[in-house]
């Protein structure tokens, strides 16, 4: 019972959390209902399992709500799948970085390069924007393991 008693008061936190960052993204026209922080934290747990890792504390989706929730290329029909799909990114490259820059760094990078290279295009972040970041940090550490390329594509075609 204890356990599982402390799983629900930390998911229950999260997504009071969750609902929370509402106050602030509301001016940017963008709202999440219970329904829809549900499915996001939910999405996080799966891709937390998925990257094999874990996490202590509040965890990166508030963060991640308050760093993009000004960006002009996200429309409130798409909040949900996006803020989703940008996590999915933030977990795959803090493995692929092996956490050579703290979350908010990463984040900041993320929505950089979201805003003013990819333009909203998340495929575009995932799979180029990010990757020559990671083989531009493996450069500067002396390393020479090459983060797996997305979609088909080469080093060369990058």
């Amino acid at each position: 019972m204890g356990m599982d008693w402390l799983v629900f008061v930390k998911n229950q936190e999260a997504l009071t959390t969750v609902l929370e960052t509402n106050r602030m993204t509301q001016q940017f026209g963008l709202t999440l209902s219970e329904q829809d922080a549900e499915l996001i934290l939910k999405e996080h747990r799966n891709t937390l399992r998925e990257q094999k890792r874990v996490e202590f504390g509040p965890g990166i989706t508030e963060k991640l709500i308050y760093e993009f929730c000004d960006s002009q290329y996200i429309p409130q029909d798409e909040y949900v799948d996006i803020l989703i799909r940008l996590q999915e990114i933030f977990y795959i490259y803090k493995n692929e970085t092996q956490d050579q820059l703290t979350d908010d760094e990463l984040l900041r990078l993320m929505k950089d390069q979201f805003e003013n290279v990819c333009f909203g295009d998340l495929d575009y972040l995932e799979g180029t924007c990010l990757y020559r970041i990671t083989r531009s940090l493996q450069r500067e550490q002396g390393g020479c393991r090459k983060p797996g390329v997305k979609a088909g594509g080469t080093e060369d075609e990058l």
